[in-house]
């Protein structure tokens, strides 16, 4: 367990420059202060702004009932009783503070990465702030010991330790899919390293099986377990073979690895990281610069008395830890006020796996990883299928009156492979569950994970339609049989964005809620006949199954896992499937393209089948063939003309068919871009840039 400076009073001289510090982050240090460029896009009001990197100090009171919901805060103590964890941070902020417009955007970084911020933000002064939460391997490899304005974001916090120091041991579960060859292989988990190594290299203390192949629902097909003396935890490859040379962070196979299998081991690890003080330091580092002139000794807060309104944010992962971050009760200081105004959580439908022994956060719901438990719906609702009590993400906030304005956003691909539609619907999909009025949900139909890079020619083939394959996003998981999916994100949050800034700081609500409904008629069970999805060429007739989408699959963690919090202890490695749960997804127009979703230019002007779902192929990389490529979107583009669709038995009618002309094509697209600027979705900037590009495109040249 480390120890950090404990900078407990200000000194006598500094006293009358140190406010009360209400977060516990007991000290700052600025480690680097960076002029930036003006950004792109800000001309009409150049803003000089700068990146400010530095370290937050902080601690936490494990007696304190927000702080005592961290599973093992007990076993992270020092001496004194608290627990300390250091956080890198950076601010981009206006230079001169007169500029500033009162609003603070608080980042969560994925994996350690700050995404990049928007022009439109830096042309209105607002002020950003990115601090780190995930402390177990994001970025692990950048750290020094300084924050770094183009860095990662890091945590250092304590390990788990038993009495007198003992170590705390468990089973831990690491994959290896799609590799081949002699050469030993690490542990990943989605991108980076499974953060906890075995206790011992006994590999007699460990099981380690083969599969030849895995159900979409969590069938296991031909499982093998390899003998102990037929692997090692080492590293090797042609010129050093097995055993190779010890390494716990790798495995060697005597007899190398098969592409077409899929390896599992479980072993007991020590040390767990105590990660659910992210959460904690997370929320001290946004209130400390949001309400703190200076930090204990007088360190002054760069942005002091500039902050009257913050949101806070993250995509995908980082969206993901602030629904579990606002339902364990974080948006609550330590002094009790509400720490950000407003939510957002961008492509993001489930809640961070990270509040419990042996958490894996990097995962993003691949077979057996943990994150779809417990309520994923804002209000309260029952949940007698999995045997849960009636509980809401809004449960705790509701209780302390600390529940911020909330906006989340999503696409397609989050519904086919990040499943999604138990928060829309519940477990038992049986009925629509009501939003409460703090809430707005926007869905963008037909998307990849995030949107693609929009444009015209990007679906037209042979011009701009990308031929290479695509890679599925995730562990190694294979690559994609169709092209990507162009249909753009970037309007629409473009819109969203400014819809958020006047809800918090001047209070005018946004757009009504739009996503497909039960009740629309919008949604059905995630098979061909229900959903109405046409039959094209391109793709095996069947498509989608029932067994295509990605299911929520109800696991069995132990009885000492708390399902309802995800938090705990679990002790079932790797856990059992009690059940998969009924999937639905929104009903698809008769070209395939999905409905119920809010308006968007190359949607309602389609030059092809956009999906937020592809195929893995079999190729180098084979395990997962016929599934599901994870994440990723594809495309099925229109034919030119009739004779071109009719000779490729394409029912959907061709380019020609539909538009005539490019200037036709063109009419449609300004008619789709009035649509989405009348009804709140698209900026009247963005809706001239559209149809430009349209004009300029090669559609029906």
């Amino acid at each position: 367990m480390f120890r950090t400076p404990q900078l407990l009073f200000c000194g006598v001289l500094a006293i009358t420059l140190c406010a009360p510090a209400q977060a516990r982050v007991t000290s700052i240090v600025i480690d680097e202060t960076i002029p930036m460029a003006t950004p792109a896009g800000s001309a009409a009001r150049a803003i000089a702004y700068e990146q400010i990197a530095g370290r937050a100090f902080g601690e936490l009171d494990p007696k304190l009932p927000g702080n005592a919901i961290i599973q093992d805060i007990e076993l992270a103590k020092d001496a004194d009783g608290k627990v300390r964890y250091v956080a890198s941070f950076v601010i981009y902020k206006p230079v001169d503070m007169r500029q500033a417009s009162g609003l603070m955007w608080h980042d969560v970084p994925n994996r350690g990465r700050v995404y990049p911020v928007a022009p439109q933000e830096f042309a209105l002064g607002d002020i950003e702030l990115a601090s780190a939460w995930q402390g177990d391997n994001a970025g692990q490899t950048a750290v020094k010991d300084k924050g770094s304005a183009n860095g990662f974001q890091w945590l250092k916090l304590p390990v788990a330790r038993g009495a007198n120091g003992t170590a705390v041991t468990g089973e831990v579960m690491g994959r290896i899919v799609n590799r081949s060859g002699p050469a030993s292989q690490g542990l990943i988990v989605q991108t980076n390293p499974v953060p906890y190594k075995p206790a011992s290299m006994d590999t007699r203390q460990a099981k380690l099986v083969s599969r030849g192949a895995e159900g979409m629902r969590g069938e296991v097909f031909d499982e093998v377990t390899i003998a102990p003396s037929d692997w090692a935890w080492a590293k090797c490859d042609a010129a050093n073979p097995f055993p190779g040379t010890p390494d716990p962070t790798h495995i060697c196979l005597k007899s190398g690895f098969d592409a077409k299998r899929l390896y599992q081991v479980v072993f007991t690890a020590q040390d767990p990281y105590v990660l659910g003080m992210g959460f904690a330091a997370w929320r001290d580092v946004a209130a400390f610069f949001k309400k703190s002139s200076a930090d204990d000794i007088g360190t002054a807060n760069p942005i002091a008395k500039a902050v009257k309104h913050s949101i806070s944010r993250g995509v995908s992962q980082s969206g993901n830890f602030l629904r579990g971050w606002l339902h364990l009760g974080f948006n609550q200081a330590e002094d009790g006020s509400q720490v950000h105004d407003g939510m957002w959580p961008i492509i993001a439908g489930r809640r961070i796996a990270l509040n419990f022994r042996w958490a894996q956060p990097d995962g993003v719901l691949e077979l057996y990883q943990a994150g779809s438990e417990g309520p994923q719906w804002w209000i309260s609702h029952p949940d007698a299928l999995r045997g849960l009590p009636a509980a809401g993400i809004l449960d705790r906030c509701t209780a302390t009156k600390t529940c911020p304005k909330i906006i989340e956003h999503f696409g397609s691909a989050e519904v086919w492979a990040l499943k999604l539609t138990p928060e829309w619907v519940g477990t038992d999909a049986k009925a629509d569950l009501p939003l409460p009025a703090n809430v707005r949900r926007y869905y963008i139909a037909s998307t990849a994970h995030g949107g693609g890079p929009g444009g015209f020619d990007s679906s037209l083939p042979g011009v701009g339609l990308p031929t290479a394959p695509l890679m599925c996003p995730g562990n190694n998981f294979g690559m994609a049989q169709l092209p990507a999916n162009p249909v753009p994100h970037t309007q629409t949050v473009n819109a969203i964005r400014v819809h958020f800034r006047n809800w918090v700081m001047n209070n005018t609500a946004p757009p009504p809620n739009r996503y497909p409904t039960l009740a629309a008629g919008q949604l059905a069970e995630s098979h061909k006949a229900a959903l109405g999805f046409p039959t094209l060429p391109g793709l095996r007739a069947s498509l989608p199954e029932a067994e295509f989408i990605m299911p929520v699959l109800d696991y069995e963690f132990g009885p000492q896992f708390n399902a309802l919090d995800g938090s705990g202890i679990p002790s079932i490695t790797p856990p059992r499937i009690k059940q998969a749960l009924k999937m639905l997804a929104p009903k698809v127009d008769a070209d395939g393209n999905e409905v119920g979703g809010v308006p968007v230019v190359l949607l309602d002007a389609p030059l092809g089948t956009y999906l937020g779902w592809n195929v893995t192929l079999n190729g180098a990389m084979p395990f997962h063939k016929g599934q599901i490529c994870n994440y990723a979107g594809g495309m099925l583009p229109f034919a030119r003309t009739a004779a071109q669709r009719l000779a490729n038995n394409d029912p959907r009618p061709s380019l020609e068919e539909r538009y005539g002309s490019h200037d036709g094509y063109v009419a449609v697209v300004k008619k789709a871009a009035a649509r989405a600027v009348t009804e709140g979705f698209l900026l009247p900037e963005d809706a001239a840039a559209l149809i430009t590009a349209a004009d300029k495109s090669a559609v029906l040249r």
